[in-house]
């Protein structure tokens, strides 16, 4: 086991795992000790070949997340659709995607990875062309719906598929595969925008039948089967809570963007009411039930719990402001829609330049170091945003910006990621679905309220710079809660 100060590391050494015991059932950690890796735990030889096979499937997904914002205008027109519908082809995508996560996490660790990883990739598929086929809005959003079923189980899944593939090395594995997702719905608004300027909205969806087609083929080839744990039903009673406590949640925030609508809204307190007695319910469910949905320890144990909260307002700061940059570049500034969503390039190249580095150091650094430099690195980067420009065109000031944040990314997202995980090994795809949950909401939660506020508001361009510095606070908020999570270093 490495400790401060040694002076190297052997191969011997390596083979070691530093592991919390846990007692489960009081979620308390009782010490570190040095557990010898098992003989199964060796990286397989085709690795290499999967991690880029499921890494196709987790870009679609998280690209199609975004994709669609730059096409609203134009289903708008195609379809004769109200505003509010075509918006809901965005909502529920990220809802979807939101319910279905923890829910593939547990049926992937039940009843085998590549099954439901297979499944996903079909049924996302299809619901690719039939959304490309739609000539309604209405239809478009059920075919949305069950796209990001698909969507939304690409991720837990191949989170355990690359898990099972690297072996002891599973922490930098999925320290870089997770680092994809940021990254897909950062494209999306500019391959989203490039499509609707040269082709049309439809494209946007048909471009991911080909792809798909070539995913299952791969998957079903290269991808190994894992063997499926033994014996618990689907909590289908939680899954069922789960699902209505976010579909109401969601939807009353959702409502909060509607025209004249407000926090009085009836609309929005019966459906925050719902959500918060299917989220007792939820709860009081979990605590009791013999196999639950999601095992209450990781929804409130040493560890999982603060995570949670952290994701949330991850989630809502990043994922929430990536989504609001091109519109605050259009409002503020009048930069045009195509070259706006180019900033969003500014953010991904600085993520990606730290993010490989970040996984390969995580071993020394240990998680709690890059995740506090990484949030305060994006909060600066937010509050250089909502500044005035000082010697630089507008562009320029908010690429720079933008690069920034981007940095503060890939620094903390690989470790945020593997957060907690080492606490629950055995449970990697369910920690992964709850990590995803909450980060979407958050991002939800932040895009409702912003543009709600927006929409009030005489100077929208200067009131968006005054909300990127409340979510720059959020994440300095934040920074004292991750001395809660345990720190690990090492392979788990």
């Amino acid at each position: 086991m490495e400790r401060s100060g040694s002076p190297q590391r052997s191969d011997a050494t390596d083979a070691l795992v530093d592991v919390p015991t846990e007692d489960v059932s009081a979620g308390l950690t009782t010490g570190n000790v040095a557990v010898e890796a098992p003989p199964g735990d060796e990286p397989q030889a085709h690795r290499r070949i999967v991690f880029g096979i499921v890494s196709i499937a987790l870009l679609m997904a998280s690209i199609d997340q975004t994709i669609v914002a730059t096409a609203l205008n134009a289903i708008r027109g195609d379809l004769h659709a109200e505003l509010n519908w075509s918006g809901w082809t965005i909502t529920i995508y990220a809802l979807g995607q939101i319910i279905v996560m923890p829910l593939a996490g547990r049926l992937g660790d039940q009843f085998g990875r590549k099954r439901i990883f297979l499944g996903a990739a079909v049924l996302f598929t299809i619901a690719s062309l039939a959304c490309s086929l739609a000539d309604s809005i209405y239809l478009l959003v059920i075919f949305r719906a069950f796209q990001a079923i698909g969507g939304g189980a690409f991720m837990p899944t191949a989170t355990g598929i690359v898990a099972e593939q690297f072996g002891r090395d599973r922490d930098r594995a999925v320290g870089m595969f997770t680092s994809i997702f940021p990254i897909g719905g950062i494209l999306g608004p500019i391959v989203g925008g490039v499509i609707v300027t040269y082709w049309s909205w439809r494209e946007i969806f048909l471009v991911n039948v080909p792809a798909g087609i070539l995913l299952i083929a791969l998957a079903a080839r290269f991808i190994p089967h894992s063997a499926p744990k033994a014996a618990s039903r689907v909590d289908a009673l939680g899954a069922g809570l789960l699902a209505l406590t976010m579909l109401c949640g969601m939807f009353g925030i959702s409502a909060l963007g509607g025209s004249g609508a407000g926090p009085g809204d009836p609309l929005f307190i019966g459906s925050e009411v719902l959500a918060l007695t299917f989220g007792f319910l939820f709860v009081r469910h979990a605590s009791r039930a013999a196999n639950p949905f999601i095992p209450i320890m990781l929804l409130r144990g040493r560890g999982f719990g603060v995570m949670n909260a952290i994701n949330l307002m991850y989630g809502a700061a990043v994922l929430g402001f990536g989504a609001l940059v091109p519109l605050y570049a259009e409002s503020r500034y009048g930069i045009q829609p195509l070259e706006a969503g180019t900033l969003l390039t500014a953010r991904a190249v600085g993520m990606i330049c730290v993010a490989s580095l970040a996984v390969f150091a995580l071993r020394r650094t240990g998680i709690r170091a890059p995740m506090i430099g990484g949030f305060l690195m994006i909060a600066g980067g937010m509050t250089i945003m909502s500044l005035a420009p000082h010697g630089m065109t507008p562009y320029a000031w908010l690429a720079a910006a933008a690069g920034v944040t981007g940095v503060g990314m890939g620094l903390s997202i690989p470790a945020s990621n593997n957060a907690s995980l080492q606490l629950a090994p055995d449970q990697i795809s369910a920690i992964a679905g709850l990590r995803g949950m909450f980060r979407q909401s958050g991002g939800i939660i932040a895009v409702s309220v912003t543009t709600t506020l927006l929409a009030h508001s005489a100077n929208a361009g200067s009131s968006q710079a005054h909300t990127f510095v409340v979510f720059a606070a959020g994440l300095l908020l934040i920074v004292p809660f991750t001395f809660l999570v345990p720190d690990h270093r090492g392979s788990w």
